[in-house]
């Protein structure tokens, strides 16, 4: 019955995620979390479901003509050995739960904001040192937590008004994709902490992912259902940092 239902979790994840550029991570930890796996499980799992959601989400971005490569590089010729650095440091459950339940707090009250407040619809450059010095940052945060760092590129980009809200989810996607790759790679031998539901559980992701990347590439994800994530994502937060 827990694989049942976190099967269904991480297809609802993937479904909402993918709809912003996302390929869900954040809502991967969460699920898992709130259903007690174990640590270990959960830095691995997160990246190879986000590798393959991030891949359709990419695609999908891309065909619709919202990835702009001139934007990603400066992101990510940074971000990707950080983020495979990051993979390879294995933290002590101590130091890795409180550090994954703050991001999944910050990723909640992102969606929230997201879900009340307008975007910039114009674009101004972006400065280059400005880029590798995030792009490294998030690359790093990423490989360490097993997030793809979109739910930190994204909000970077909107609040600094380098990009509108579609150009920054395509942007999102691929960095999500290049840094997942790195982290997972950062940590190989990690994989074979993976669990035997796995197959099912990339399944409802992929599914999920490639019907909320077909809706998200041509319309923006819904406000209540980001809402109602931003709760779940609450909750698991707290149970992580304080469990």
């Amino acid at each position: 019955m827990t694989d049942i239902f976190l099967t269904a979790l991480i297809f609802a994840a993937a479904l909402l995620y993918s709809s912003v550029g996302h390929a869900g991570a954040s809502g991967y930890l969460a699920a898992m979390a709130l259903l007690g796996i174990a640590p270990d499980v959960m830095k691995p799992t997160a990246l190879v479901l986000n590798i393959l959601v991030a891949t359709l989400v990419t695609v999908k971005f891309y065909q619709a003509g919202w990835v702009q490569w001139s934007m990603f590089w400066p992101f990510a010729i940074a971000s990707i050995p950080l983020s495979f650095l990051g993979g390879s440091l294995s933290l002590p459950s101590t130091l890795y739960k409180p550090i994954v339940g703050v991001v999944l707090i910050y990723a909640a009250y992102r969606l929230f904001r997201a879900s009340q407040t307008d975007t910039p619809t114009s674009a101004k450059a972006i400065p280059l040192p400005a880029a590798l010095i995030s792009g490294g940052s998030i690359g790093l945060l990423s490989g360490l937590t097993g997030v793809g760092g979109g739910i930190f590129l994204s909000p970077l980009i909107l609040l600094m008004g380098w990009a509108p809200p579609k150009p920054t989810a395509g942007v999102s996607a691929a960095f999500i994709l290049v840094n997942s790759i790195a982290g997972l790679l950062g940590h190989l031998s990690s994989v074979k902490s993976l669990p035997s539901a796995i197959p099912l559980w990339a399944i409802a992701a992929i599914i999920g992912g490639y019907l909320g990347a077909e809706y998200g590439s041509k319309r923006l994800g819904n406000a209540i259902l980001k809402r109602l994530l931003a709760i779940v994502l609450v909750i698991a937060g707290l149970k992580m940092s304080l469990t």
